[in-house]
């Protein structure tokens, strides 16, 4: 398999409350933005992200929104994240997050993505349920593809029916293999099943299903090394982001195994 390998900025969403994340999502979301918001700073936070991440070996990431918010993005923070990206070497395979619930939220998603040179959102929008021509039409003008991330969605079928009729291929999926580990699915069944549909794959761990506890690869429930096979077998080219969200301890020591496992499953 040649397909990239990136790391998932949201796997930092407890970083800025100390690992100890007891509010919730939404408290490392909230927490997170406003450290990258204010502009005098962001340049130097950014770079420190960047360099994070190529420390521990990744050659690509997605780009979560809480690092670069379409909320209050400015041109200023567009050009130096993209300075940055370039000096770096580092391309944002996709973006990451809620993408919108009005017109002007989805297109400052879309002028984000093209800021930062990325080709695929990865996440969730409203937008695509309540004006899926608008949604169709900008992602065409951007050159960009929407995989819709299942979260509630108990099986593919579920998530299928959001997708509707894929805007002619513009959307898809972003399969979250541990989102469906949680559910009680099973990650690489979905994978094959879903074969047709496959914008993007969050690889993800979680140790035990009824629960969202994100884990070092082979700790938990979800078979990723099968998942692999199955992208493998269906010829998936797109990208895998390695996610691993924990809300307590830093995941630098498992974000390095689980890389070194992708790789080695990957020449196999």
């Amino acid at each position: 398999m040649q397909n990239p390998i990136s790391f998932m900025s949201a796997n930092y969403v407890a970083r800025q409350v100390g690992y100890n994340m007891t509010g919730g999502w939404g408290q490392g979301d909230k927490t997170t933005s406003a450290h990258f918001e204010p502009i005098e700073t962001f340049p130097q936070r950014f770079e420190e992200l960047l360099q994070d991440i190529q420390a521990m070996g990744y050659p690509a990431m997605d780009l979560w929104n809480a690092h670069l918010s379409y909320t209050w993005a400015t041109r200023a923070h567009l050009d130096a994240a993209r300075e940055l990206l370039d000096r770096y070497q580092m391309p944002v395979i996709s973006l990451a997050g809620w993408f919108g619930s009005t017109r002007e939220e989805f297109e400052a998603t879309c002028r984000v993505a093209t800021a930062v040179g990325c080709k695929v959102l990865g996440g969730s929008t409203s937008m695509w349920q309540k004006e899926p021509d608008f949604v169709a039409a900008l992602l065409e003008e951007h050159d960009l593809l929407l995989g819709l991330e299942n979260h509630p969605e108990k099986d593919p079928q579920e998530l299928l029916a959001r997708v509707g009729d894929g805007a002619g291929g513009r959307v898809g999926v972003c399969v979250d293999t541990g989102w469906f580990g949680t559910q009680g699915y099973d990650a690489a069944q979905a994978l094959e099943e879903l074969r047709d549909h496959h914008v993007h794959v969050h690889l993800k761990d979680v140790l035990a299903v009824g629960a969202h506890d994100t884990c070092r690869y082979g700790r938990g429930v979800v078979p990723i090394e099968e998942s692999l096979r199955v992208l493998a077998r269906i010829g998936y080219q797109g990208g895998i982001s390695m996610e691993h969200e924990p809300e307590l301890f830093d995941p630098t020591e498992d974000s390095i195994a689980n890389l070194q496992m992708l790789r080695d499953w990957m020449q196999e």
